[in-house]
């Protein structure tokens, strides 16, 4: 397996006066960007170019990750050429959330095949609800296939994001890559490190991935209560304060959501993926100090028995932890290189949505979390 790195600014091109001779049908193509390379795609058309047989998939960021440092307005690429392992793309076009669960199982059954070890999915951000994506993926693929991923950003705007299947990108779209061959390592570990603050209250009206009322108050009406003039900075100033949630006080396992949208009239919130009716949810706020050992956690749990050579790691890390740790916020991508491989090289994006697999062993969508996946490939 080889691994290069490269980026791209709107002020400065390409990185490299050259792209590493990588291309092949064995080589995943990687990309992260700004939102606003919708409007001048020559870039990924000038990459698509420089390799014609490889799989290129990616999507769009609320900040670019390369190593341990984060950039804005560019693209970020990872090209990686596997000694035997094969790749393969699926997309699915999504226009409302009611399409999520569809897509899902469309791309899964694409992709599932002999040989099949992991799937990495990128999804338009805004219309797309996460969880019956993540549903209808792992409807349908095997036991036993990884599941990673996010959802494309586009910074605190949330106006629009876009996905790329390596001919163009555009908004309305999940694509993805299958992994297939024995002779792939991926590990995963996703950590959050938020404190939970606040009663205990009961979701008593929720409708997908909006929600009406919290014990049977309006949920805009309460949060605007908790937030107080941060209020006006609604829907990004929620990100500071994501939603805990649980299936029943005896649950110890929590799914964090994270704020979309807001309908004044309604008095309603949108999330980022299910709110169930009947669960309870509690706010949470920020622990500088815990989000960035979450970060290092997160890289632990990627370790498998083995780990030698080359190493990609896939960083997808939520738009509220940079919005919270501002200018630390290098320090959670360093936290994780410290703890992985030595030959790690590291890309990724802030979205809004990771995906990853819990410690039940079943792929969800989380929020407010790092989330890592590491490739390696042995001989």
């Amino acid at each position: 397996m080889e691994c290069a790195l490269l980026s791209h600014s709107q002020s400065g091109g390409w990185s490299e006066h050259g792209f590493p001779p990588l291309d092949s049908n064995r080589t995943l193509i990687l990309v992260f960007g700004a939102s606003s390379y919708i409007d001048d795609q020559a870039p990924l058309k000038q990459l698509r170019a420089a390799y014609p047989k490889s799989t290129l998939v990616g999507c769009s960021s609320a900040g670019e990750i390369q190593n341990d440092r984060l950039i804005d307005e560019s693209l970020v690429v990872a090209a990686v050429r596997f000694d035997a392992a094969q790749v393969r793309a699926a997309s699915a076009s999504v226009e409302s959330a009611a399409e999520s669960f569809d897509a899902g199982r469309s791309v899964a059954r694409e992709l599932a095949g002999p040989g099949l070890r992991g799937v990495l999915v990128y999804s338009d951000g805004l219309r797309v609800n996460g969880s019956e994506l993540v549903r209808g993926l792992s409807d349908s693929l095997p036991d036993g296939v990884v599941l990673s991923g996010g959802l494309a950003a586009d910074g605190d705007r949330f106006e629009r994001t876009w996905t790329f299947d390596g001919d163009e990108c555009r908004p309305g779209r999940v694509c993805a890559v299958g992994l297939y061959g024995e002779s792939l390592r991926i590990g995963q570990g996703s950590q959050g490190g938020w404190d939970i603050f606040g009663p205990e209250r009961i979701v008593t009206r929720s409708s997908g991935a909006v929600l009406y009322e919290v014990d049977g108050r309006p949920a805009l009406d309460l949060y605007k209560e908790y937030l107080g003039d941060r209020a006006n900075g609604l829907p990004a100033a929620g990100l500071l304060f994501p939603l805990a949630l649980r299936s029943n006080r005896d649950d110890e396992s929590w799914l964090v959501r994270t704020i979309l949208g807001v309908d004044e009239q309604e008095r309603s919130m949108t999330f980022a993926g299910d709110i169930p009716q009947g669960a309870t949810a509690q706010l949470m706020r920020a622990n500088f100090d815990r989000l960035i050992a979450g970060a290092a956690n997160s890289a632990l749990e990627t370790r498998t028995e083995g780990d030698t050579g080359p190493c990609l790691s896939i960083a997808v890390s939520c738009v509220g932890r940079r919005l919270v740790l501002g200018e630390r916020i290098e320090e959670e991508l360093e936290a994780t290189l410290d703890e992985l491989p030595e030959q790690t090289q590291q890309l990724g994006f802030y979205s809004y949505g990771e995906i990853s697999t819990r410690f039940t062993g079943c792929s969800d969508l989380h929020n407010q979390t790092m989330t890592l996946t590491t490739i390696t490939e042995q001989s």
